[in-house]
């Protein structure tokens, strides 16, 4: 998170540092050129002024040499041309060389011979390689007898620029590191009680209310946020608490009372006479007694299981070990067929209570409320994605989904969502037994770790008329670590 504070402040520092510094770096620039403008411009005037002396005395010897000695030191060509533009005095070779590259130089020359001083030539930037051509008129208004002309090579001034270039952008750059060596930790300390936040809410919506935010560390307005989440916290927990609490402690203190109201009401049968209304009056209390039994006990297993928060890796051949036999039982007893079909390895995250207790749940279903004649456990591992578990988006990941499908009569697509609702019951299957719980118990837990479960169309029914009932357990996949040995082999 850090990472993305400073991709924000380092581009802004850059942009600040730019402002100030493409202004500087232009006088900068402009500052050596004038500089060397005005040396050259200092020379042309001085031999402007020796070659006038020198024209009118007709003593020219001296001046020559000068110039010569000039070109010979500084690598600056510098001559001096009459009105018609040919070469007086000075190297006229390597002028006339320097000027061939100098488209600027007629018009300069042509003004400095009507009597004005030259503006500078060229571009003011180190990478052009254009030369500073400078002019002097010898002699004063119409009397302007011709000029000197200087063509100075600016390589030395540009590399003189980019020195000072090269410093200002060392200079740039030390506030720049300055401030990713104070902003990476002072970020990281900001931002770490907001990402021990973020833990502690995934914590959360995975159904840990035990967790509790860092209110010591950060700054104070992260500290107070802290301290709100916890004590938000500290009266959700209390709440949920509470609320098991009374279902469980209800459950178990109406426990007594409805076993002694089933044995008074069962005492009552021997005193029933065989022809009256009495006998199905009796049938029914005792069923309805049997179905608030039920209720109870299934009202204290969600209690327990609910309060078993925690998901832990698991082998499903481990799993299967300790329940296909059983299952074949089952199956067997009530005339129908069990087909598991699981690949062995598979290793997934545990839903609180176990994985083998929402299986049995399913498996029970299947055998109870189907009346299938086929029962298929399969499992296969599929690429993860945004999938929503417990109100929750987790990371993309491999999901192992393990489905429990019939050939039996189904529900239909309209209450595939109610389905997963507390004591929801489809219409056909009021007359057997159950409390509506089972289900939707089981979607909480998977959803607890991460997972999802959902249920869809089942196998196809014998008789073609449709499809039968199917619940399809998806929970994240767990990386078998290298040295887990073998996997198990797998049962049935």
């Amino acid at each position: 998170m850090h990472r993305r504070l400073l991709a924000v402040l380092v581009p802004l520092a850059v942009l600040l540092v730019a402002a100030l510094g493409v202004p500087l770096s232009v006088t900068v620039a402009e500052r050596e050129m004038q500089e060397t403008y005005v040396d050259r411009l200092g020379d042309v005037g001085r031999f402007a002024s020796l070659a006038e002396t020198a024209l009118s005395a007709g003593r020219t010897e001296a001046l020559h040499q000068e110039l010569a000695r000039y070109h010979e030191l500084y690598g600056t060509p510098v001559a001096l041309i009459d009105t018609s533009g040919a070469v007086l005095l000075g190297p006229a070779g390597a002028y006339q060389e320097a000027a061939r590259h100098e488209p600027e130089l007629p018009r300069i020359v042509t003004a400095a011979l009507a009597g004005a001083r030259s503006e500078p030539s060229g571009e003011w930037a180190p990478w052009d390689d254009s030369a500073l051509v400078v002019a002097e008129p010898v002699g004063r208004d119409s009397e302007v007898v011709g000029a000197v002309v200087t063509i100075s090579d600016l390589s030395k001034t540009h590399d003189r620029i980019l020195v000072r270039w090269a410093r200002l952008a060392g200079l740039g750059l030390l506030p720049l590191i300055a401030l990713v060596a104070v902003a990476w930790p002072v970020s990281a300390w900001v931002l770490r009680p907001v990402r021990e936040l973020d833990a502690a809410s995934s914590r959360i919506s995975q159904g840990d209310l035990t967790i509790r935010a860092d209110a010591e560390a950060g700054p104070v307005e992260l500290r107070r946020l802290a301290e709100s989440f916890n004590t938000m916290m500290d009266a959700v927990e209390n709440a949920v608490q509470r609320q098991r609490a009374f279902v469980s402690d209800a459950s178990h203190q109406l426990r007594n009372p409805l076993t002694s109201l089933r044995l008074a009401v069962e005492s009552l049968e021997p005193h029933l006479r065989t022809d009256g209304d009495g006998r199905q009056v009796y049938d029914v209390a005792v069923d309805e007694l049997k179905a608030m039994q039920r209720m109870l006990n299934s009202l204290q297993a969600s209690a327990r299981m609910e309060s078993m928060r925690t998901a832990s890796p698991v082998d499903l051949d481990a799993v299967l070990a300790t329940r296909v036999d059983r299952w074949r039982a089952l199956t067997a007893t009530a005339g129908q067929t069990l087909a598991v079909e699981v690949p062995p390895g598979l290793r997934l995250l545990e839903p609180p209570g176990g994985l083998g207790s929402v299986l049995d749940e399913l498996i029970s279903n299947a055998l109870r409320l189907s009346d299938a004649r086929v029962v298929e456990v399969t499992a296969r591992v599929v690429p993860g994605g945004a999938r929503a578990g417990h109100g929750k988006a987790y990371a993309p990941r491999e999901v192992v989904t393990i489905a429990v499908r019939d050939d039996g009569q189904g529900i239909d697509a309209s209450e595939r969502a109610q389905a997963l609702r507390r004591f929801w019951r489809s219409p056909r299957h009021q007359n057997v037994s159950g409390t509506g719980l089972g289900l939707a118990i089981c979607a909480d837990l998977v959803g607890a770790a991460g997972g999802e479960l959902r249920l869809e169309e089942g196998l196809p029914r014998p008789d073609g008329s449709g499809h039968g009932f199917a619940a399809v357990v998806a929970l994240p996949a767990v990386p078998r670590e290298a040295s887990s040995g073998a996997p198990a082999p797998q049962q049935g």
